[in-house]
């Protein structure tokens, strides 16, 4: 097991929003409480049916860009999916701690990015509730790429877009295919979130280095002290 990387390692700090730094109970409640409820009301299913017939249709487009694609959603369910994301909009809620980290960053002088697969639609939801964008020199979005994180392309696309040493380079999400495909592309410096939902109970992480919330990077990058959740 190695030590957590001292800031003076790391010159680029590439960010996740959902799950890492924005609350993933909004997404969760959306995609497995809300959906549903209009889906069924629209074609006169009970609830636990619709989540059956959705349940197959999520799973088949998990990991590709059609999943986090809200107009592929809205095409494929018949439903106004930005629509609903801006009508349930005051659940967006930052992560605890998240904030605090995002202010300590600014004084860190390093590149903070946004590194994100989330649709723009979703995006500019979350970002006018909470502000998010004010903490970012950057923003990506793997809409704008045409792969997702998951997917090797993005990665060679963001470096050539950003510039970044991968070796000198921070990059913090609660996907673990997401890290893995940051792995595989060299980033040295990886970390899972933990506790991407904060009404649920801490993951086990084994594959990464993990923390609860991105807030405890900040002491535990400065100590270079290790945890494993």
């Amino acid at each position: 097991m190695t030590s957590l990387p001292q800031w003076e390692a790391i010159d680029t700090v590439l960010l996740d929003m959902d799950g890492t730094l924005l609350d993933l109970r909004f997404d969760n409640y959306f995609w497995l409480d809300l959906v549903p409820e209009r889906y069924a009301a629209q074609h006169g299913l009970t609830l636990e049916r619709a989540r059956e017939v959705l349940r197959p249709m999520f799973l088949a487009t998990q990991g590709t860009l059609d999943w986090y694609c809200t107009d592929f959603w809205t095409r494929e369910l018949s439903l106004d999916i930005a629509g609903m994301k801006h009508e349930v909009r005051e659940h967006v809620r930052f992560l605890p701690g998240a904030e605090e980290f995002l202010r300590a960053l600014r004084h860190k002088g390093v590149r903070i990015a946004l590194v994100t697969n989330a649709h723009r639609d979703s995006l500019k939801v979350k970002a006018t509730q909470t502000g998010l964008l004010n903490y970012f020199d950057v923003v990506f979005s793997s809409h704008s790429f045409g792969v997702p994180k998951e997917h090797p392309d993005f990665w060679r696309q963001l470096e050539a877009a950003l510039h970044f040493d991968p070796a000198r380079t921070l990059f913090v999400d609660d996907s673990h295919a997401v890290l893995r495909a940051a792995q595989r592309h060299g980033i040295a410096h990886i970390f899972a979130i933990s506790k991407p939902d904060s009404t649920m109970d801490k993951r086990n992480v084994a594959e990464f280095m993990s923390v609860e919330a991105v807030s405890h990077l900040l002491d535990e990058l400065g100590r270079g002290d290790h945890r494993r959740s």
